[in-house]
């Protein structure tokens, strides 16, 4: 399989946005905002089918979608707290907008299938790099911003009061979440975001309490489903997106095995 340019990308693509899903991801669920992922792929997907309508590529109408999303979650806070109804019909409506927009281009009916379920396959050295230059900079951010993060998504009352300032944290970890979104949806598509974002991070969860080791382990299980679901699709010709997904369920199914047998760890 590694004779195939197409291949090499996708091996690298895939790897690039499963650490970057993986880091992300673990503190989304560590916050209790895995919905945000989900709630995110959904307005992406109008907005990367908006910019199909205007000749734009579909990764940048998804950037931008998400990111302006990401900063209006943040902004508003906790009046987004139980309004799952208001969430749930703003996230229908993004997709029926999507498909509107498809409408009046019919011929891009296959990017439309991409947009949804994703199309490693497809991605070429441009987007490779692409997708890496803005990895290394959500990475490099995340890195600097990774204590007062931990500490306001642990103890926010006491993080405040230690002077850390929870809204400008909640809008740049958003803006972090925004990006891995759209990165995501290039691999297993808005509709599976979940999977490849929020699966490995709960999985390492369940497993240790600790985010010294939670965090690579996450990575680590990232890495593992992404590039099985490449290898998966080229042994079987079934879907990447299936794979991914699959093997995200296993894993998880796994986890909370190994959580059942033994009590885990204390946080560190």
């Amino acid at each position: 399989m590694f004779a195939y340019d197409f291949m090499i990308n996708a091996f690298a693509a895939s790897a690039v946005v499963a650490v970057l899903s993986a880091l992300v991801g673990y503190f989304l669920v560590l916050r209790g905002q895995s919905f945000a992922g989900h709630a995110l792929s959904h307005v992406g997907f109008t907005g990367a089918t908006g910019a199909i309508l205007i000749g734009v590529a579909p990764l940048w109408g998804l950037l931008a979608a998400t990111v302006c999303a990401g900063l209006g979650m943040a902004l508003l806070g906790e009046r987004l707290s139980g309004r799952d109804v208001a969430i749930g019909m703003v996230l229908a409506v993004s997709l029926g907008l999507g498909l509107l927009f498809l409408h009046f281009f019919t011929a891009y009916a296959t990017q439309a299938t991409a947009l949804l379920f994703g199309n490693v396959l497809g991605v070429d050295r441009r987007i490779l790099v692409t997708l890496a230059v803005l990895s290394l900079a959500c990475i490099v951010a995340l890195l600097l911003m990774g204590r007062p993060l931990l500490f306001a998504s642990l103890q926010p009352e006491l993080a405040e009061a230690r002077g850390v300032d929870l809204r400008l944290v909640s809008v740049a970890f958003l803006v972090l979440v925004a990006v891995a979104t759209a990165e995501c949806a290039q691999i297993v598509g808005v509709l599976l975001v979940f999977t490849l974002m929020v699966g490995p991070a709960a999985s390492a969860q369940l497993v240790t309490r600790s985010p010294a080791a939670g965090l690579p382990l996450g990575v680590l299980l990232a890495l593992c489903e992404a590039c099985l679901g490449v290898a998966g699709s080229w042994w079987t010709d079934w879907p990447v997106s299936f794979w991914i997904s699959a093997l995200s369920g296993l894993v998880y199914l796994s986890a909370l095995a190994v959580a059942a047998l033994g009590r885990p760890q204390k946080l560190a």
